[in-house]
């Protein structure tokens, strides 16, 4: 099984005493969103996890007791866009996670790591040709510490409406020329962009729409097939696999103004008062009548095949 741990928050950034902790206890508790009372309970060993995916814009925190992972095999997005302080009011400076990244790319491998440039909006400031400049500088600078680049466009979010009303959808012209742009300087560098959730008119070289979280790119990581289970995508257009996520909503301390996983900073903040390290919860602990049950995992590498029996 894959599990996840960036689709609901960022745990490396915030909460890596705590997932260090899980990981040294052997377990962890994820209660759900959508049914609070209802716990699941995941066991963390390699014997049943294939991979443990981390999605960040602040990787650091996580490089201090990273040889506790070394049982585990690793796949890394960092997000590092062009964004100022009043977009992303918490991010740290874009230098010091280009470093984080490459420290990070030296210890892992480049291969599990990818960079998220997304999502990508127009305001002003961050005009088209912002974003190319920017595209450009940043990819030279992790050239060589990875092979592949997310890229997306914002996506207009209820919540994005509310907490950033400046927020305009990228058009189809702007699109083109940002993605033509891009795809030339992925090449330049050694990357290929994967694009999430958009358009596949926009594939061209160096430039595919085939997922960024999917099978293939997990498994050209890892080294080896995964044997998936059928299941349902929760977006008919994405291959990724995102199941089994240990985050938890309305928890991210970035503040980000398009963020889809946060309400608001009122209930942000006051969710990570109510953080404890030392329990199996991210966030508070367990309480009577609560339910917990303990999830099916079982391994999907297939011992039989490598990925490069087929190269």
């Amino acid at each position: 099984m894959i599990l996840n741990t960036g689709s609901r928050t960022d745990i490396p950034a915030y909460y890596s005493r705590w997932f260090y902790n899980r990981i040294k206890e052997g377990y962890v508790y994820v209660r759900s969103p959508y049914n609070p009372a209802h716990i699941t309970k995941y066991i963390l060993s390699p014997q049943v996890i294939d991979m443990i995916v981390f999605c960040t814009k602040n990787p650091y925190p996580m490089l201090g007791q990273i040889s506790c992972l070394s049982g585990f095999d690793l796949f890394w997005f960092v997000t590092i866009t062009p964004y100022g302080k009043e977009i992303e009011p918490f991010v740290p400076d874009k230098r010091e996670v280009i470093r984080s990244f490459q420290k990070l790319s030296d210890i892992v491998g480049y291969k599990k790591m990818s960079w998220r440039y997304d999502p990508v909006l127009i305001t002003d400031k961050y005009t088209v040709d912002y974003h190319i400049s920017s595209f450009r500088k940043m990819a030279g600078m992790l050239k060589g510490y990875t092979d592949q680049c997310v890229v997306s466009f914002l996506d207009l979010y209820e919540k994005t409406k509310r907490n950033f009303k400046e927020a305009k959808s990228v058009g189809r012209k702007e699109q083109d020329e940002l993605i033509g742009a891009m795809g030339q300087y992925a090449a330049e560098n050694g990357m290929q962009i994967h694009l999430c959730c958009e358009n596949s008119s926009l594939v061209r070289s160096h430039v595919d729409a085939d997922g960024c979280l999917s099978q293939k790119v997990l498994e050209r990581a890892a080294g080896y097939r995964l044997d998936v289970p059928k299941k349902k995508s929760a977006r008919k257009e994405c291959s990724c696999l995102l199941g089994a996520d240990i985050g938890a909503y309305n928890t991210c301390g970035h503040g980000c103004l398009y963020c889809y996983a946060n309400y608001d900073r009122h209930t942000v903040v006051s969710n990570m008062k109510n953080h404890d390290a030392a329990s199996p919860l991210l966030i508070g602990r367990p309480k009577e009548g609560d339910v917990i049950s303990t999830a099916d995992q079982k391994l999907w590498k297939n011992e039989q095949m490598s990925i490069f029996d087929y190269m």
